[in-house]
């Protein structure tokens, strides 16, 4: 009897052991990035997951958003930039980081269904629903995170 209960003791205080060693190492998925970091990032003109439109420059924060997987891109729009309806296959959250985002749900660009969104604001942009946006004369930064891979389709 002593044995046996020797035996799960050793048992649990090998398993609490690994759990405790494993708990202690990384994932490898850390990122900190300051605003400098972000900064000297590589920009794209056109990026996975955007419009596609030359006035719209890409950095991709984390992830591939061309990949499954989850991912963090940064848009910086320029001033004055009409974004026509489209949709995207994933389901995406977004901050506004600078600027003011005009953004707005359906299959036409509205002005009536756009609401302003200034720095700090979020919205989604659930799979498959259409959206468009706009930027004013200051143009606009926003954060997009999405589970890859994804598209950009736009509303005919």
């Amino acid at each position: 009897m002593q044995r046996s209960r020797f035996g799960r003791v050793v048992s649990v205080l090998s398993m609490s052991a690994v759990s405790l060693s494993a708990a202690g190492q990384h994932s490898g998925l850390e990122k900190r990035l300051t605003p400098a970091e972000i900064q000297a990032l590589p920009t794209e003109a056109a990026g996975a997951g955007t419009s596609g439109l030359p006035a719209v420059t890409t950095r991709v924060l984390f992830g591939d958003p061309t990949k499954p997987g989850l991912y963090t891109i940064q848009l910086k729009v320029a001033p004055n930039t009409v974004i026509q309806a489209h949709t995207h296959r994933d389901m995406r959250t977004a901050v506004v980081v600078e600027g003011l985002w005009h953004f707005g749900y359906g299959a036409r660009n509205e002005e009536a269904s756009m609401k302003v969104l200034p720095p700090g604001a979020f919205y989604t942009e659930p799979a498959g629903d259409a959206h468009f946006a706009k930027t004013g004369p200051e143009g606009a930064t926003v954060d997009i995170t999405g589970y890859g891979p994804s598209d950009t389709v736009y509303v005919k």
